[in-house]
């Protein structure tokens, strides 16, 4: 007797991005309707000569939503704030300026989605990291 063992195809892939950078216009979004949600552009940096890409996430990982609140909800924008990111579903985005400089032009920015947050530095102050310290053997 024979089972049929099948599974069915996957419809989902991840892609996950990790990076090292730093975060800029940390808000918390309080939308009309819906729940509020923190953003943030981290600026990851890449290369050798200090160049940078930049991303404009929402915070969806629940480990990163504590860090927001208990680290970055009071850090104000003169604050030098650094961290190593995993980021998920990243897209462009492609828009029409329509205020300043470059008002009509088009513009585009990547977005996606911060899942973890791995290293997180203040200032001159590490305030968190996910790995454990190692320890030098006596």
């Amino acid at each position: 007797m024979s089972t049929n063992t099948t599974q069915q195809p996957q419809r989902h892939f991840d892609l996950h991005t990790k990076g090292f950078g730093y975060l800029n216009r940390i808000r918390k979004v309080i939308p009309r309707k819906g729940q509020p949600f923190w953003a943030v552009e981290i600026n990851c940096l890449h290369g050798n000569d200090g160049e940078s890409t930049r991303f404009d996430c929402n915070v969806v990982g629940q480990e990163a939503i504590a860090l927001f609140e208990q680290h970055l909800a009071e850090v104000k924008k003169e604050d030098n704030v650094m961290a190593s990111v995993v980021m998920g579903d990243i897209n462009l985005h492609s828009f029409i300026y329509t205020n300043g400089d470059k008002a009509g032009e088009k513009g585009a920015c990547i977005k996606g989605r911060l899942l973890k947050v791995k290293y997180l530095k203040v200032n001159d102050s590490v305030v968190y990291t996910s790995e454990p310290p190692k320890t030098h053997a006596a």
